[in-house]
């Protein structure tokens, strides 16, 4: 309960600090819009030269489409910011503010920022979603639901996991800025179904950086495509990948010397 009621006042901080410049929300809203617009001309291109790409038709990829910003959004809300805030604060030294709380640090490094307005984007993906949903045409099972819900949770997981490590290295290292971009980019390559992709970028966008996981398997369970063995495999990995995450930040503290050192 206490942890709950921890990141409760945390995202109340984090929605009344975003409720002062208002104007953000149709600056959020017009990039989100410009993002799906650009999207959007990508598939039709596609489509207009063929009528299934690797064997996904033009509505189910619409449905990739509204998972990768849905994600995207979840991401820039509260996975990213907090992870950035880490980055900085071990690298000048300023971790110690947080670390003095009577609270597990990890927890704290990671619910303190909440961008609110990111979750434009997560109300776009649903939106896009809903669409791609009724393009298709086929009745959507409880099953569906079950996965889909359960594959977009995994995949935040992994997505958090990762960034967590991703920003644990700059306890040993310095240049971590293009780690980040380097994330950035490959995410981006999630717009498309893995599938499409070579073996060699399929296996690093699943496992090195769990892209897959966090867009084209929710996207699978809409399209009746996710098998539970695939399912059962994405919770070992999120279990997997955050038990490693937790060792990494723990490795991570005992080289750790803040200003107060």
């Amino acid at each position: 309960m206490r942890l709950f009621e921890l990141v409760w006042s945390y995202l109340r901080i984090g929605i009344a600090n975003e409720m002062q410049y208002r104007v953000n929300f149709f600056l959020q809203l017009l990039q989100s819009l410009v993002a799906l617009a650009t999207g959007l001309i990508g598939l039709w291109l596609v489509f207009s030269r063929t009528t299934s790409l690797a064997g996904w038709s033009q509505p189910e990829l619409l449905a990739v489409m509204g998972v990768h910003i849905l994600m995207g959004g979840v991401i820039q809300a509260g996975i990213q910011p907090n992870m950035l805030r880490l980055l900085e604060e071990i690298q000048d030294g300023s971790l110690d503010f947080a670390l003095m709380k009577p609270v597990d640090g990890q927890i704290i490094a990671s619910i303190r920022e909440f961008r609110f307005w990111q979750l434009t984007d997560v109300l776009v993906g649903l939106i896009v979603l809903a669409i791609a949903v009724s393009q298709m045409g086929k009745q959507i099972s409880s099953w569906q639901v079950f996965a889909f819900i359960t594959a977009l949770l995994l995949g935040g997981i992994m997505i958090y996991s990762f960034w967590l490590m991703l920003s644990a290295t700059a306890f040993w290292l310095t240049r971590i800025g293009e780690l980040v971009n380097l994330f950035q980019g490959l995410y981006a390559a999630g717009r498309w179904p893995v599938t499409i992709y070579p073996n060699w970028l399929r296996l690093g966008l699943t496992f090195l950086v769990p892209v897959a996981f966090a867009v084209t398997v929710p996207a699978q369970a809409l399209t009746n495509r996710l098998t539970p063995l695939t399912l059962l495999g994405a919770l070992g990995l999120a279990v997997g990948l955050l038990v490693l995450a937790r060792i990494v930040w723990r490795l991570g503290m005992r080289s750790y010397s803040g200003a107060s050192a």
